[in-house]
């Protein structure tokens, strides 16, 4: 393989919400979700009206976020999507609140934050990443190649 086929893996350290091990497609947003009446536990679909995400499903994806907003619907929103098997894969966010670490808790996926860099700045939509709850390591293999 050449160096021009290569895929460029950044690591990144953090801090263990929610421990195991998951990975698969990014789906990054900047902003914050609303667990009550932003998602639909049914699909795993962003449903929140303004979001940048409408309408895009974070099933099977390791969902990259800012973080939560809104009631604690976010814990009994989470917990369906596990039940309903539209959970995404891992989670990885900036802002640690008691709603997303609930979420995260009961959704029962890998989870990290507090990272050593900005996973919003690091990573984008269609990377492969792998999420290592129990250590807190986040490896992104990227799937874009840069024009440097």
């Amino acid at each position: 393989m050449n160096d021009k086929n290569k895929a460029k893996t950044i690591t990144l350290h953090g801090r263990k919400v929610v421990g195991g091990c998951a990975e698969g497609e990014a789906l990054v947003t900047r902003e914050t979700i609303s667990g009550w009446g932003g998602v639909n536990a049914m699909d795993g679909k962003i449903i929140e009206t303004r979001h940048e995400l409408r309408g895009v499903s974070f099933k099977d994806k390791v969902l990259v976020f800012r973080g939560a907003k809104g009631s604690s619907g976010w814990s009994s929103v989470f917990h369906f999507t596990r039940l309903a098997g539209t959970a995404p894969r891992a989670m990885i966010f900036n802002e640690m609140t008691t709603k997303v670490a609930l979420g995260a808790v009961v959704a029962r996926v890998p989870s990290v934050t507090d990272l050593d860099r900005d996973p919003l700045e690091v990573i984008e939509n269609g990377d492969w990443v792998k999420v290592d709850g129990d250590h807190g390591i986040v490896e992104i293999t990227k799937t874009r190649t840069s024009a440097a």
